[in-house]
């Protein structure tokens, strides 16, 4: 005899996001959807498309298509009213970055830029190299909590272009996330890895726990990958962002891990950017010959959405730098909510 196990109600799971506070009637209006109340519509034309209650509404939209949050309906994902709010919102933000980015096909010029750092007395230094030659802990711990809203999904994102590029670009893509996702053993998935350090730093790694804490600026870099992802006409763009990454972060991790060893930091803390630091400057060479080559190859008419989605991601990366420099600069926390050690605390 056989029996049959029956749910009637939605299916309890753990490590999900609790529901951040809103900033503004956006926001507020996405909560209360998420919820299943029926508030009144909010217009995001007059929004500023970087400030906080427009990222943050996109971020409560984004996140039901990766794990949800605690106490909010799965099918909540595809509420037709979310879907259509989550439009508006994407719209004010992408003609914002379009104004902000000169358009250009050049792929190979901005890939270029890209491996080239400023240096000399015009160059402004970069919260990399702050933390390597003079960060404090408090900023430190600042910075990871601002990374952890990315980096605890990492790659991600990105996952959502899979299917959307052609083979070979395809194949490129999915051996560089193969690493990212630990090649296969759960515990060098670089989510894990990051929420070891973060252990070890003596903060939260709950998914989702500091999103409150984060500025509109923080939340707009991650915002702006799964808005790439999730649309295929922006498939390119999302393209460029991961090219961005992966072409720079290996120099950028390698002075994390000098400042972290300069501020004493354990090995657990310090892998994180190790394993980058190697692994990053291997996926140079296959982002470049791997995926961008061959989906050019295949799709030259993308050239263009590459090269926004570069130099987009790049001004939503300077704009979350300067603030947290211009913050530390002046002695006080780049958080909305400081953590215990920092200033304002």
């Amino acid at each position: 005899m056989t029996s049959t196990v029956t749910t009637t109600g939605p299916i309890a799971r753990t490590g999900l996001a609790p529901l951040p506070g809103a900033r503004g009637p956006l926001s507020a209006t996405v909560l209360a959807l998420l919820w299943g109340e029926d508030p009144p519509p909010a217009d995001p034309g007059s929004a500023d498309p970087f400030g906080d209650d427009l990222h943050l509404a996109l971020h409560c939209c984004y996140e039901l298509h990766y794990r949800g949050f605690t106490g909010v309906d799965d099918d909540r994902e595809w509420d037709l009213r979310l879907l259509g709010m989550r439009r508006s919102l994407e719209e004010r933000f992408l003609a914002a970055l379009r104004a902000e980015v000169a358009p250009d096909d050049d792929v190979a010029g901005a890939v270029d830029a890209l491996l080239v750092e400023p240096v000399g007395p015009g160059a402004e230094p970069g919260v990399s190299h702050h933390l390597q030659r003079s960060g404090e802990f408090w900023q430190l711990r600042e910075y990871v909590v601002h990374r952890s809203i990315y980096h605890l999904k990492e790659a991600d994102p990105q996952a959502w272009v899979i299917p959307r590029l052609p083979v070979a670009a395809k194949a490129g893509l999915v051996g560089v996330e193969h690493d990212e996702y630990g090649a296969g053993d759960p515990d060098r998935t670089h989510a894990n890895l990051f929420a070891a350090m973060m252990r070890e730093l003596g903060l939260s790694d709950g998914y989702g726990h500091y999103v409150d804490a984060v500025p509109a600026a923080t939340l707009a870099e991650v915002n702006f990958m799964s808005l790439c992802g999730l649309r295929r006409s922006l498939r390119g763009a999302l393209v460029g962002q991961f090219a961005l990454v992966e072409l720079t972060s290996s120099p950028g991790s390698a002075r994390l891990v000098r400042g972290m060893r300069r501020l004493g930091c354990g090995p657990a803390a310090v892998r994180f950017y190790d394993e980058h630091v190697e692994a990053d400057a291997v996926h140079e060479q296959v982002v470049r010959r791997g995926v961008l080559a061959p989906l050019l190859a295949d799709e030259p008419g993308l050239a263009a959405d590459v090269v926004f989605g570069i130099r987009a991601a790049g001004v939503l990366g300077d704009r979350l730098g300067a603030a947290m420099l211009d913050a530390w600069s002046a002695g006080r926390s780049s958080l909305r909510v400081p953590l215990p050690d920092g200033p304002g605390r």
